[in-house]
């Protein structure tokens, strides 16, 4: 799968401290420390519509938190996924009437072009889950081999005979670590985030789908001992992230709706395969995006769209600042101020940067690096490029190539490109 053109990182002198993040899984914030490569796997988009600003917020921060890794001196190796075969995009295709792959093809382009003008760096590694197939095939049947996966009758099989996979929670002690939640908060979700409970034949309630077997009108591949079908949701960040990554890897990203199940299932599915754990040595998770009260999201259909905004003619640097003013463990709710609010901040930094000369460009650059070094505290580093541009628009001109020092390290560090 192509994803995106790579925007430029101009060079800034100096390095950044240790990153440190919170880690879902202790709940703590921990430093960082992965070695030359930090190894960072961001759950991808379902292409059934176009970006939000909850993916978007997503996105950004995980850019962030590449940047930030990148400027302490570490190789980054990004690897993302699109789930590109599910329930949620094909029943969408049919009502609108169209092929599950046309609809797919659109909105995946949708989301590089917003990822292009929001300045995301794009993934090392960029895999649609038809892509990976054969990967998510093999492990599968690895885990029926080893006797963690069981088969359930499926009376609505296309095929007489054939059985969905499942995996069996009981043989792994992990289950649980990555979210840290009780079973009675995990089966309050489970239904609406994916999983079926109440499904006849299941060893237990919340054991995750492997394998569905072909049913009719949907779409399926040949899988060996398997049998025709395609495989459950978390199994294809599993086969991905082990193929591309390894175990353990730095960091695995999403919003905190992925910390149970999708991100736990994730988790103890590599145990099952590897017998190896953490699956990741952190786990660091975005907040909720609101509007009007609710989660943004595409069920509800309370959606303010990037793709809409810019075909509105409202800048992506807007954007981006609208989504770094808040830090990203904080629920917020985007309003039109919030953009207003961007814009304002946009425009008086490119006048702060305009002039022949600048304030210290030194104390800026080290905020800045101080901030994101702490948890992402973008807020923090937008707050001193504020009172920089202040100094600067107010008179302070001190430094002939502040300006261009400063320009350099908000479009590198940021991504925000003036």
């Amino acid at each position: 799968m192509i994803s995106w053109p790579t925007p430029s990182i101009p060079a800034v002198p100096g390095a950044g401290p240790a990153v440190r993040v919170h880690d879902t899984s202790s709940g703590q914030v921990r430093e960082l420390a992965p070695g030359p490569v930090a190894g960072l796997y961001v759950c991808g988009i379902t292409p059934y519509d176009a970006t939000h600003m909850g993916h978007a917020a997503t996105y950004v921060t995980f850019d962030l938190l590449g940047r930030a890794l990148r400027d302490a001196g570490h190789e980054v190796r990004y690897v993302q996924n699109i789930t590109d075969v599910d329930d949620p995009l094909l029943e969408r295709a049919d009502r609108d009437g169209v092929e599950w792959t046309a609809l797919a093809t659109d909105e995946i382009e949708l989301f590089r072009e917003d990822m292009t003008a929001l300045a995301v760096i794009p993934p090392d590694v960029y895999l649609g889950v038809v892509e990976s197939m054969p990967q998510i095939i093999r492990d599968v049947t690895a885990l029926c081999e080893s006797g963690i996966a069981y088969a359930v009758e499926t009376p609505d099989a296309l095929t007489p005979g054939a059985r969905d996979i499942y995996f069996d929670l009981s043989r792994e002690d992990c289950f649980g670590a990555v979210s840290g939640w009780d079973r009675e908060a995990m089966m309050a979700v489970f239904a609406e985030r994916g999983g079926d409970p109440e499904r006849a034949g299941k060893r237990d309630a919340l054991d995750p789908l492997l394998w569905r077997v072909e049913r009719q009108g949907e779409p399926a591949w040949d899988a060996g001992v398997l049998g025709r079908g395609r495989p459950g949701w978390h199994i294809e960040c599993t086969a991905i992230a082990l193929e591309h990554l390894g175990i353990p890897f730095t960091v695995q990203g999403g919003g905190t709706d992925l910390i149970f199940p999708h991100h736990e299932m994730s988790a103890v599915q590599a145990a099952g395969l590897t017998d190896e754990r953490p699956f990741a040595t952190a786990y660091v998770h975005q907040a909720m995006v609101g509007l009007h009260g609710e989660k943004m999201s595409k069920s509800k259909g309370n959606l303010v769209l990037v793709s809409r905004l810019r075909r509105d003619g409202v800048d992506p640097m807007a954007i981006r600042l609208a989504l770094l003013a808040h830090h990203y463990r904080t629920e917020w709710e985007w309003t039109d101020d919030t953009l207003d609010e961007a814009l304002q901040r946009l425009d008086s930094w490119r006048k702060a940067l305009s002039g022949n000369g600048a304030a210290d460009p030194e104390p800026v650059v080290a905020a800045i690096r101080s901030a994101l070094a702490n948890d992402l505290d973008s807020p923090a580093a937008l707050t001193a490029v504020d009172a920089w541009a202040a100094a600067t628009s107010a008179g302070d001109e001190s430094q002939v190539d502040g300006a261009g020092v400063v320009a350099r390290a908000i479009d590198a560090l940021l991504g925000v490109r003036l």
